[in-house]
Parts: structure tokens; sequence; C-alpha cells
């Protein structure tokens, strides 16, 4: 074994000079540990880095997408993580609804709508239309953040109320003015409900369709649906107009609620994850953008399609047919309704007209029937004389029933003692009571509202006992008798009980007349002579009104039992058509004619007319006296002066130089008993029940119609005599 070397000497280490060049690695190796701990401590905090960056990036984008789905006017709120209110936008400032009423019922649901949106706590105005300048006003609704609500009625013609007349001819014009353009009502928010009656089904709902399109086309934006309001209680989606009100009213509410919160319109539920792509209300009279893109897109596919199209195409073809099956499963229902609607027919008389027609005095029966006290029932019964009827034919009018099995008309004429409150129809879709009860339920009626005058000052005891057995029914209450489909059963009770039937019918329903069974008598309206003036006064709802008018008489003429043209005389209306009057009485044949000054009910909004349209006496006299001289073979018979009523009659009832225009009611039971046992073989004429007239009740008398056996009365301080209550 060599010797180490010494210092100084030449020697040297041979292990040494092997790692001299290595010495690093040497040194990283045996150090190995710390620089495995520094390469996983790096990159522990890397990973760490990563994380604590995903996570801020994460929540960035959190917060952004919450801010996305929250409104802008929201998020403008938003300061240091409260809401400022000194800061917050008002997007719905208040409410002002304009109404169009001619009776009085838009106006009531103005003030209904107006009561649902103070209860929100938003200020509202109740603004009549008759009384707003919209060339003034309409354009500050545009900046002012209200929302505005059109309640407007369709009157006669489709025409407008005399209310919303100037509104509608300004809108009209400015829709159609190029000066105003189709931005002039830009960010004004409106919505419309419309009141009408499906039965003149030309110009249903008019005047709201009318609104609500000029409205759009000047630039307005419709926030809910246009609402159609509907009197025709078989035809109204809800059962009656109030019903259909109270829908539109709480969808009107609803998005009134949703707009004050900066809401979109709410999605139906058709779009991807509910997300609709577009806000905008559907408007009324122009196609949505989607409905514009799948028409663009059906009218491409016979074009050269795209590769990346194919897909939208087909996504549109689906959705299309997915429609079609959608609108024949909706068809189907309702066909299906239409089938059941026999079975399921609404009532005719509806909550709101019961409780109209029950405030009146009437007593309702059933579901469409009627019965109420005559005022001249009241009088004969104090011994204060009859009505002309007691004067003209003998009926005892406290012995009189006035009801009707049909409280629908086809007509709204303008002189309508009853204001209309009775609904109308030009055929019978409603719910039909059995005529057994419906004259069991009005004689009962009768009888109790007669009993009322049991002990009352000036009654006379015979006359309340009288007056407790009916004798004659006046089919003339208000509508039109000749409606109900079981008219006939219903004539022949009556002629069972012994009760003889004065019938009225305005003419509108020919078909009826020539089908109806024998009557004691039956009544014309002849309201107007011309086709111009009968639609003016009687506002029928048949489209062939005229012709339909002209065959009833003819099937008045082949009518065998006594018949009657009333004609009731309108000043400035219908008594100057003398000549036309005259052909129509050819035409009919009638054997009498009565002509009765129009009666003044009262102001109404439903007519226009006042008591400058009623004639005195004296001219009614003067326009029979006319008449008469341009209709051969007719006389003037008989008067009632308290009636302003007079009485022509065919001169085959003035036998040997008297008038016998009175009715033996004893002799028609028996004639018509015959009749009937006959199986209507044995058939009679109005000449075999005829009675002699009094002398008291003829024209030119001193009693002037009022039957002596009474006693006139004269209500104090007043000079002219009047009978009656």
């Amino acid at each position: 074994m060599a010797a180490p070397s010494s210092p100084g000497s030449g020697y040297t280490d041979p292990s040494l000079d092997t790692w001299d060049f290595s010495s690093p690695l040497i040194s990283l190796w045996i150090n190995r540990f710390y620089i495995y701990l520094g390469f996983a401590f790096g990159i522990s905090l890397w990973i760490c880095f990563q994380i604590v960056i995903r996570k801020q990036l994460f929540i960035f984008k959190g917060k952004n997408s919450k801010d996305k789905s929250v409104p802008k006017a929201t998020r403008d709120l938003m300061t240091n993580g409260y809401i400022s209110l000194q800061k917050k936008d008002i997007l719905v400032s208040g409410v002002k609804i304009f109404y169009g009423s001619q009776t009085g019922t838009a106006k009531g649901f103005a003030a209904s709508l107006a009561e649902a949106v103070t209860s929100l706590g938003l200020p509202v105005a109740v603004i009549n239309l008759q009384e707003y300048d919209p060339d003034d006003h309409l354009v500050e609704e545009v900046t002012s953040k209200n929302v505005c609500a059109f309640v407007v009625a369709t009157y006669t013609d489709g025409r407008p109320t005399e209310s919303a007349e100037w509104f509608c001819k300004w809108l009209e014009e400015a829709s159609s003015d190029f000066r105003f353009g189709k931005t002039y009502l830009k960010g004004m928010r409106y919505a419309v409900f419309g009141l009408g009656n499906s039965a003149y089904a030309n110009h249903f709902n008019k005047v709201g369709k009318n609104v609500d399109k000029w409205l759009w086309m000047l630039g307005a934006h419709r926030v809910v649906a246009r609402g159609e309001g509907d009197c025709d209680v078989v035809k109204s989606k809800h059962g009656s107009i109030e019903a259909d009100f109270r829908v539109w009213k709480t969808k009107f509410i609803s998005r009134l609620q949703a707009l004050r919160k900066g809401e979109r319109k709410p999605c139906g539920g058709n779009c991807k994850k509910g997300q609709c792509e577009s806000s905008a209300e559907e408007e009324p009279f122009e196609s949505t953008s989607e409905e514009e893109s799948g028409t663009e897109d059906h009218q491409n596919l016979n074009s050269v399609v795209d590769v990346e199209d194919l897909g939208k195409i087909m996504n549109c073809v689906k959705k299309e047919k997915r429609e079609k099956e959608h609108q024949e499963e909706k068809s189907t229902l309702v066909r299906n309704a239409v089938k059941g609607e026999a079975s399921e027919r609404r009532a005719m008389i509806t909550p709101a007209l019961r409780e109209a027609l029950t405030k009146q005095g009437y007593q309702l029966i059933g579901s469409h029937s009627g019965v109420k006290l005559c005022r001249w029932t009241k009088s004969m019964l104090r011994g204060r004389g009859g009505c002309y009827k007691h004067t003209f034919y003998g009926i005892e009018s406290h012995r009189c029933m006035e009801t009707t099995p049909s409280l629908a008309c086809a007509n709204k004429c303008v002189f309508c003692w009853r204001h209309h409150t009775n609904p109308v129809g030009t055929e019978w879709r409603w719910k039909m009571d059995q005529p057994e009860m419906i004259l069991k339920e009005a004689i009962e009626n009768h009888q109790s509202m007669i009993k009322q005058f049991k002990g009352v000052p000036g009654v006379r005891e015979d006359r309340f006992e009288e007056g407790m057995m009916v004798k004659h029914c006046a089919l003339s209450l208000v509508g039109e008798p000749i409606m109900y489909p079981e008219i006939n059963r219903f004539l022949k009770l009556l002629h069972e009980c012994k009760i003889s039937s004065f019938l009225v019918t305005n003419a509108q329903f020919p078909v009826e007349i020539r089908n109806l069974k024998p009557v004691t008598q039956l009544y014309v309206s002849v309201d107007a002579s011309t086709k111009d003036s009968l639609k003016k006064i009687d506002r029928p709802l048949f489209k062939d009104f005229w012709q339909r008018f002209l065959n009833s008489l003819k099937a008045l003429a082949a009518k065998q039992q006594r018949t009657v043209y009333r004609l009731t005389l309108v000043k400035a209306w219908n008594v100057d058509e003398l000549q036309a009057y005259a052909e129509l009485v050819s035409l009919g044949n009638p054997d009498f004619i009565e002509v009765k000054g129009v009666t003044y009910c009262g102001e109404s909004s439903a007519s226009s007319l006042t008591m400058a349209n009623v004639p005195w006496h004296e001219e009614v006299v003067h326009f029979v006296r006319e008449l008469v001289a341009l209709i051969p073979n007719y006389e003037i018979a008989c008067e009632h002066e308290h009636s302003n009523c007079l009485l022509i009659a065919h001169t085959r009832f003035k036998i040997d130089g008297e008038w016998w225009t009175w009715i033996d009611y004893n002799r028609f039971q028996e004639l018509v008993q015959e009749y009937e046992d006959s199986g209507g073989l044995t058939n009679f004429s109005a000449k075999d029940y005829v009675a002699k007239t009094p002398l008291w009740a003829l024209f030119g008398a001193s009693e002037r119609g009022f039957d002596p056996k009474d006693t006139r009365y004269q209500r104090k301080n007043k000079s002219k005599d009047i009978s009656g209550c």
C-alpha cells in the first residue's frame, strides 16, 4: 500500500481526481430530497394560483349573468348593496280610463276598472270621451308613462256612441293622415275593451276594433289583448257581458302589475328553456317577427336551400305541423261544443238582467218569462177608469194580466218603454221553460200583486174580487212573445183557462205569424212606413228586416181572426208618411188600426227621444183624419183621449150604422174550443165574436173614451184630468 504523499510532494489521490469534474451532480444527488421538495412546492403554488384565478373568473361570470337576468331598470337602482329610493325609475305613473257609453254600461265598467286600479296604489282618472279633446291631449300620453284603457260601446249600425263620436272621428282621420305618421303615438301604451251584441253580426264590437286599429296605426303599443264583451248571453264567451269584462279586467290588472315591475311579457312556454325571443305584445293588424320569418322560410322551400339552413327549415315544418294538429284539435272541441249546445243552453235572464228587471217591478218566471202589474189594472181597481183596450174592445182592465213568455226582442226601438234592459236576438237559443209552468206562475204572481191592494184606500171590493180571476192576457209586456217556440201551446193553455189572448208582434217573424193558431186579437206594430224610417226607429237586428216586415203584413192578411195594425206616432220621425202608411194598410188589410202618440218614458241614455217628440192629442186626431181619407173602407170608430189614442175600424164592423168593435169573449171561447175539438177543421172569423160598442166609447162622444161607470180622478194642483195611478 502506497504511503500518502506529504505536502509539497507531487503525489495526488487518484480517487479524488476521478470525481472532480462531476462534483455539481454529486451535490444534486446528495441534496435531491430538497430539490424534489422545491419542485413540489412550486407546483403546489402554481396549482393554487390557477384555482384562485379560475374561481375569481367564475364569480365574475356569475355576477355578470345575474346582472343580465335583472332588468336594466332594476340594476340602475342598485347602489352599494341597497336600492336608492331617490333614484327609482317610475315605469307606470298612472292609468287613464276613457269611456264612450250610451246606456251607462261602459261607464259602469270604467268605474269598476278604476276601483281595481286604485287598489294597486296607482293614480287613476276616469274620463268621458265627450269631454276629451284628442287633438290637444292625446299626444301627451306618449311621454306620460300612463297606461290608457278605452272602454267603448258600439251603437246603431256599428257607429260609436254620441259621447265617443268626435274622438273616433278624429282618431280615424289621424290614422290615415300622412302628417301624423306611423310614429305619432309611439311610446303610448293602451288597452281596449269593446261592448257590443253579436246579434248584430256585421257590426259586432266594430267601435272597439276600430279604436284598437287606429291607435296601433299611429304607433301606440297595446299592452293586453283587446276584450270583446257580448250582450248576447248565448254567444258570450263567459255567459254575459259582465263576465266578459271581469275576465278582461283581471288580465289587464295582471299586466299592469307586470309593467310596474319592469317585466317583459311572460313566456308562453313555447320557446327554448322558457325564454321568449321577443317581449313585444302581439300586434293586432301586423304579423309578428316569428310569423314573418316562418312565412319567409315557407316561401323559400321551393328555392335553392343552403345545407346549413336545412335544420332551421325542418324545425319550421315541424312547428307548422304541430300548430295544424292543435288547430284541428281545437276545431273538434268547438264542433263537440256545438253538438252539445242544445242540452247546455244558457238562461236568457242573467243575474245582472234579473236585478235590473226586478228593480223595475217585474216578477220573473223561470229563465225567460215575466209578468208585471199594469197601471191601468191599478186604476180600474180603484174605479178611476180603464185603458184604451177597455174603450175599444171591452176588456176589463182590472182582470187583465200583462205578461210575456219571451223577454227577448229582435228590435231595439227608440221609444222602447223598457229602456232596452231586455235581451235581443234573432232566434231562440236559450234554455226553454214549459208553457204549463210559465202560465201557472204568471197567474200566481199576478194574483200575488193584486192581493197587495187589499184594503188600499179607494180600491173597490167587487173589482178586487174580480181582479183575482184573470180573464184577459196581454202578451205585450216586453220582448217578442212569438219567438217563444211553444207559443201555440201557451195560447191553447190560455184559452183552456177561459183567458182571452191579445198578442203583439214586431213584424219580423212572418213564418211564425203564418203558423200561429187562433188568437183573440193579433197585433202587428207598424212603427214606420218606409225602409229608412223603420231602420231608424225600430233599429232591427235582421239584415232583411224590410222584407220580413212586408211578409209579416201579408201573413196577417191571411188570418181569419181579429187583426190590428198598431201605429206609434213619433213627432218629427214618422208623422209625414201618410201615403206610405196607406199602401201598407192595403197590404195587410187589418180589421183595425190603432194610432197612438208615443209615450215619453223619461230620459234614457238608450234613446234620444224627448217630450218634444210626443204629439198632442189634437195632432194625432189630425193625422188620423188625413190617413182615413187615403184608405177606402175605413173610418174613425173610437177614441181614448187620456191614452192619446184613436181606433180606425174597417167598415165591415159597422153594422146597420152602428159600430161593433167590442168582443164577445164568451163566444170566442166557444169558437176556439170548437176549433180545437175539430183539430183545426172548424175555423171562424172576426165577425163571429163581435159585440156592440157603447156610445161613450165612440169617436166624438163627450166622454172622450172615459167609461161613465168610473169616476174621473183629477190630481191636485193640475188643470188637466188624468186617470190611472
